[in-house]
């Protein structure tokens, strides 16, 4: 997996970054909805319908930092500055514990899938900047909406209102929300209930998470095959780069990660979903 990341990043030129770093605005604090448990009593939906899970909505294009995580290994002088390798290989607690969790419950769920919680947090980075460097509250709520552009077909996909604005807050087009950036369409076929509270919202990084973690386990995919694992991440979004760029999040993560306190993870540079600004 390095010797093929290495490869990607020496053929993403500084020009192709650029050009696709046209990205999302911010996520609806919208209302939940009722789900009827684990399976949801219904048949699984395709995971590669008209649309990916994310209706191929702009995402966050920087790489991860060339040097390592630099895990930390005991405290650290509050005035020095902070390595990026070390910086970016922080995750916001809550949303760490939700990729985890997602990976436990798929772990139990479809075994065969292989599902390592370092994909969800790839993903997660790279649609959201881990939910704005965790602006969640203690339940995994976003603290501030978290929308993509509206989809209307100037630049971006045309998607017509599949959710009355519910999610995402618009009765004409459909928007991605959330952390993980969800199409209502798709929230609709694959909305999960990751912290048990009987809801499904695309706003909670928990359900976002469980959610991701079963679309990417979709029509028995086995993540530890290149190949299933190439497919899943293009079936969340049809983009040979943001193919690339997942992996190089995913290959960074492997290496390391460590837990930082909510509302302070690393802003993504690029604009877009998970940068507030």
């Amino acid at each position: 997996m390095a010797a093929v990341v290495r490869r990607l990043r020496k053929g993403m030129t500084a020009t192709a970054v650029a050009a696709a770093a046209m990205v999302a605005l911010t996520a609806s604090q919208a209302p939940g909805v009722e789900i009827s448990g684990p399976g949801q009593g219904r048949s699984e939906p395709s995971p590669d319908g008209d649309h990916p899970a994310t209706g191929n909505s702009p995402y966050h294009t920087e790489l991860p930092p060339l040097d390592a995580p630099d895990v930390p290994d005991g405290p650290r002088d509050p005035d020095a500055d902070t390595p990026r390798g070390r910086a970016e290989a922080g995750i916001p607690a809550t949303v760490l514990d939700a990729y985890k969790k997602a990976e436990k419950a798929l772990a139990k769920e479809r075994p065969g899938c292989n599902l390592p919680w370092q994909l969800l947090a790839a993903i997660g980075k790279v649609e959201s900047g881990h939910a704005s460097g965790g602006a969640v509250d203690a339940d995994g709520n976003t603290l501030r909406p978290i929308r993509g552009p509206v989809l209307d077909g100037n630049g971006f996909a045309l998607i017509k209102d599949t959710d009355k604005g519910a999610f995402d807050g618009d009765s004409r087009y459909d928007r991605a929300v959330g952390p993980m950036q969800f199409i209502p369409s798709t929230w609709a076929g694959w909305g999960a209930d990751g912290n048990g509270d009987g809801k499904s919202d695309p706003n909670n990084i928990y359900d976002a998470a469980l959610a991701a973690g079963r679309y990417l386990c979709a029509a028995g995919r086995d993540l530890s095959r290149p190949a299933d694992l190439e497919r899943a991440i293009l079936s969340y979004n049809r983009s040979r780069q943001y193919l690339n760029t997942v992996l190089s999040w995913l290959e960074f993560y492997r290496k390391g990660s460590h837990e930082v306190p909510d509302g302070q993870g690393t802003l993504p540079d690029s604009p877009g979903a998970g940068n507030p600004s």
